[in-house]
């Protein structure tokens, strides 16, 4: 087999036994999307959150929160929605966010004055994150921002 031949300065990527040349995206504007039993609330709390802006459609199935020169926090409305069980693997959270703040101990009142709530499981040994829940169940982090 022949190696594929290189542009100058665009590294080759291989993906799957193929090979892609950075700057050659496939799709953009990637967003994340979180089930939920309640989109419209949990986009409010974590536009609050990050101080972002929210949207909601009327039906009540989808919402966003969004700022700029961020992927979107999108939610969906999951009919019979179970919140994830963390550490446990037997209904797995299968993705977390972390959010970056200046100073956790400060930050932590603002998010459980939001809605959030403190998870008993806390494995970080040196205090740079601590894990929360959100109003649906999902774990989030806050994480100490480093200044470097």
């Amino acid at each position: 087999m022949r190696a594929p031949a290189r542009a100058p300065g665009k590294p080759l990527v291989h993906v799957a036994g193929r090979g892609y040349r950075r700057g050659m995206a496939i799709a953009r504007k990637p967003s994340i999307v979180l089930d939920c039993p309640d989109p419209a609330a949990l986009a409010t709390f974590y536009a609050a959150m990050l101080d972002w802006q929210h949207t909601a459609d009327d039906d009540g199935s989808w919402a966003e929160a969004y700022g700029e020169g961020w992927p979107p926090l999108c939610f969906q409305r999951a009919d019979g929605y179970r919140a994830p069980e963390w550490p446990g693997q037997e209904h797995p959270q299968q993705m977390h966010l972390d959010v970056w703040v200046d100073d956790i101990p400060a930050a932590e009142p603002q998010v459980l004055a939001l809605g959030a709530t403190l998870h008993e499981h806390q494995p970080s040994t040196d205090g740079g994150f601590r894990v929360f829940l959100d109003p649906a169940g999902h774990p989030f982090c806050l994480c100490r921002a480093n200044d470097g």
